[in-house]
């Protein structure tokens, strides 16, 4: 029978639930949940420290990943060996994490799922970055424990000199809780320490401004920013994940969607089998072929689809039906003195922070005790070398060490360490240049004492050593930003955290558009030669330029009378020589339908919209009537036969219209002229048109304003409105320009004053601005005078008047080195009749 003394009477319920809260806090603690201040779970930091403790560092040669494995668990961490390995498979992997903490060498797995290769066949070594977690860590800078068995010691925490936590993210599931902390870019977090360390009271937009949002490996798109908000507000949210396609065009009018970039986590075998399935069981139409192209260049999934299939529809099936929109959950949670703690952004800033505080100050603590000690010793030698031949004469009598030792430490004065160091001192320290080594090494170490205790008193000092290392940090390891974030056009919430701020929108023939600040333009004399506006393809030129705010609606109207609509801030804001982004990844617009006119609309009030077609057909209808458009479009004007809709003004009602040809003719009526249709009806005709003539402007009238008349060789010239007799509709007009074979076809008819600019724009992309006050007047049957220098095969594509005071634009551009084309002396040409 057993031994009763033995046997314990415990509560089932009490045992079990002591039992796992044992085991849920060993899981928490030291499995599964990251440490604040170096980002790491235990397991990372075991192998981060063991490749270093083997000298496996990113300057040395590669070692079999067994052989780090093997160290690993035999040392620190007495679990599986898949588990670890596993575990630096994925530090090893640039679509796992942002920045790779092991440099692997061989097969370590792929985005479309495939498992690395056995750790026997696989080397590894510590990455450049990773050496950065791991500096200073022999200066006493952290803190030891013993390992599982009391054999060997590994660190608490590692150094950490950059934020790892949110650098690279993590992930893990606890007892009770989880953990999920996406990646961001290097540079931006780092910029987010210096300045919660600038201003310990930063607010939370503050610092949004200088961390907008993760940034994943693989890339891809998030879709709004109240999420990312959210989470960094009170450490839990959820952010759109979305890919990055592309619509392109193929031949025989047909398209293809290529997507680029796929959201974090995103199996891309899976995804392209999902696509797949769902045409095979017709849940999606329209896609006749599907290729995986990727190779070691780039990711490229390439979806071809049937002429008669919209792209943008297509699209955002794929989003609404696959994984390339994903959810991610975020949760800050982190480990804070060994408790689990949700956090939001500024906190993980200020533990971080407060770490590397803990870790210069014993790193300086280390320094300043070795400087000290070598100080002693030098001290010892100093008195030994001014005391030279006593020192001599009582080594010589001594009988041992011990007595030479007690005999120095008696006679002069000195330390156990002094006397023993004189005890060691080389024949060769005797000389008169050793001598003076010593003496300049103990004045620098004076020097350096004074500085080491100087960084200990003062909080800032220490402050500014964090600052200047982080910013090293930034210096070597900083990249583009991968995760592009873009504003839901949905959320009203997330467009009033975009800045109100005054824009330069440019579209291409070619169906290219981009916005830039309106800063990037300075203004020139008449006659440069300007400055490039962008890059653009041979057969392609900017025709739409025009300024707006990005709070602005932006109607977007086609030759083939629809209307589409844009935020100013949904068009993505790109260089000054970049191209832009096709307008078919932004609108859905068919095949052959481009942009003709472009309007921003501050708001959709009683004002009115005035249509003109390039055969010369007008209609009036309510700007209202334009208030609520369908992502997919709307048709604004029903056109007849082969006509195409050439341009669109607003007006409020009781506005004069000024038409132009491309044969230099002009119509002069009122728009009450032109009764109110409705949004579908046709029009009347604004203007008779000889043969081969067309529409090529259509402007409002202003009282004391002057019609600009612009030719395809950049001439042009300023004539009063007084000079254009009102006129019914529907008449042939009067003449506007004198055409020649010098000056050539007219191109653009606009109503200006002396207070605008203009922008001439060249088939070629380059772009002239130049105030308007500084053309000439001259009457109606004139040629004009040399706007822009054209060269030989170039012409004029289009022109844009700019209504932004000139002063505030030098204001903005002050201070900046604008790149300027070669810019030419101005060239006069007054070409009146008597010259013709």
């Amino acid at each position: 029978m057993a031994d009763q003394s033995r046997v314990k009477e415990i509560n089932i319920s009490h045992e079990m639930k002591t039992s796992f809260m044992d085991y849920a806090m060993s899981v928490i603690v030291s499995r599964a949940l990251p440490d604040v201040r170096d980002g790491l779970k235990p397991v990372h930091r075991r192998i981060l420290y063991a490749m270093n403790e083997l000298g496996m560092t990113s300057d040395k040669a590669y070692k079999k990943s067994a052989r780090i494995v093997g160290e690993v668990i035999g040392k620190y961490h007495p679990h599986g060996d898949s588990a670890v390995y596993e575990t630096m498979v994925r530090m090893a992997q640039d679509f796992s994490y942002r920045y790779m903490l092991v440099d692997g060498h061989g097969n370590f797995g792929s985005v479309d799922g495939d498992s690395a290769a056995a750790m026997r066949y696989t080397e590894a070594r510590m990455s450049k970055i990773s050496m950065e977690l791991v500096r200073d860590i022999n200066k006493d800078t952290i803190d030891y424990q013993d390992n599982y068995d009391g054999s060997e010691r590994e660190p608490k925490v590692l150094p950490a000199r950059f934020p790892n936590l949110l650098v690279n993210g993590a992930s893990g599931i606890a007892v009770g809780m989880a953990t999920n902390i996406p990646p961001h870019q290097l540079g931006e977090v780092i910029d987010g320490v210096l300045a919660v360390s600038h201003n310990p009271d930063i607010t939370l937009p503050e610092l949004m401004e200088v961390i907008p949002g993760p940034d994943f490996p693989t890339g891809a798109e998030i879709v709004g920013i109240s999420g990312i908000r959210r989470a960094y507000q009170t450490g839990r949210g959820s952010i759109v994940l979305r890919a990055k396609a592309s619509i392109e065009e193929m031949s025989g009018g047909k398209q293809r969607i290529v997507v680029s970039e796929i959201p974090y986590q995103v199996n891309k075998a899976r995804l392209i089998e999902k696509i797949a399935e769902l045409v095979r069981e017709k849940k999606i139409d329209g896609i006749t072929d599907l290729r995986d192209e990727s190779d070691r260049t780039g990711m490229r999934i390439a979806i071809e689809l049937r002429r008669d299939v919209n792209a943008n529809v297509l699209l955002n099936n794929l989003y609404k039906q696959t994984a390339m929109q994903t959810s991610f959950g975020i949760n800050l949670l982190a480990l804070v003195d060994g408790q689990p703690k949700v956090l939001n952004l500024k906190e993980c800033l200020e533990y971080y922070l407060e770490h590397q505080k803990v870790v210069i100050k014993r790193r300086t603590a280390f320094e300043l005790r070795k400087a000290e000690a070598r100080a002693h010793i030098l001290e010892g030698l100093r008195i030994a070398l001014d005391h030279l031949d006593a020192v001599i004469a009582l080594i010589r009598a001594s009988q041992t060490t011990d007595i030479a030792r007690t005999g120095l430490m008696e006679q002069f004065s000195l330390s156990f360490e002094q006397a023993q160091a004189i005890l060691e001192m080389r024949l060769q320290r005797l000389t008169g240049l050793e001598r003076d080594k010593i003496e300049n090494e103990y004045a620098e170490l004076v020097a350096r004492i004074a500085e080491l205790k100087a960084i200990l008193a003062d909080e800032e000092k220490v402050l500014e050593i964090i600052r200047q290392e982080l910013l090293e940090v930034k210096e070597r390891f900083n990249d583009e930003r991968k995760t592009i974030i873009s504003i839901d056009e949905d959320s009203f919430e997330d467009e009033d955290l975009i800045p109100r701020t005054n824009i330069i929108i440019t579209l291409t023939h070619n169906g290219y558009i981009k916005r830039l600040p309106i800063s990037t333009y300075r203004s020139q004399k008449r006659g440069g030669r300007g400055i490039q506006g962008m890059g653009t393809n041979d057969d392609d030129f900017v025709e739409h330029l025009f300024t707006t705010c990005t709070h602005h609606t932006l109607l977007f109207f086609t030759n083939k009378g629809k209307v589409y609509r844009l935020k100013g801030y949904e068009i993505p804001e790109l260089g000054r020589t970049a191209k832009g982004i096709p307008i078919i990844n932004l609108l859905q617009i068919e095949p052959g339908e481009y942009i003709s006119t472009v309007i921003p609309i501050e708001e959709f009030n009683n004002n009115y919209l005035i249509f003109m077609t390039k055969h010369g057909i007008t209609k009036r209808t309510e700007l209202s009537s334009f208030a609520n458009i369908r992502k997919g479009g709307l048709f604004a004007i029903n056109l007849r036969d082969d006509d195409e809709l050439h341009g669109v003004r607003l007006t409020d009602g009781d506005k004069e219209i000024i038409i132009g040809t491309k044969k230099g003719m002009a119509i002069h009526f009122h728009e009450s002229d032109v009764r109110l249709m409705g949004r579908t009806a046709g029009g009347v005709r604004g203007i008779s048109l000889s043969k081969d003539d067309q529409v090529v402007g259509m402007d409002i009238v202003e009282e004391g304003f002057d019609v600009l008349t612009v030719t395809e060789k950049g001439y042009g010239k300023k004539t009063p409105i007084e000079e254009y007799r009102i006129q019914n509709r529907g008449g042939k007009g009067i003449r506007t320009c004198n055409i020649t074979d010098k000056n050539g076809s007219v191109v653009s008819l606009r109503i200006v004053s002396d207070e605008h600019d203009l922008m001439i724009i060249s088939v070629n992309g380059v772009i002239i601005r130049l105030h308007v006050q500084d053309i000439s007047r001259t009457g109606r049957n004139t040629q004009g005078v040399r706007l822009i220098r054209i060269g030989e095969g170039e012409g004029v594509a289009t022109v844009a008047k700019v209504d932004i005071d000139e002063d505030a634009i030098e204001a903005e551009l002050e201070g900046q080195d604008e790149e300027i084309v070669e810019n030419q002396e101005p060239t006069v040409e007054d070409l009146s009749d008597s010259e013709e």
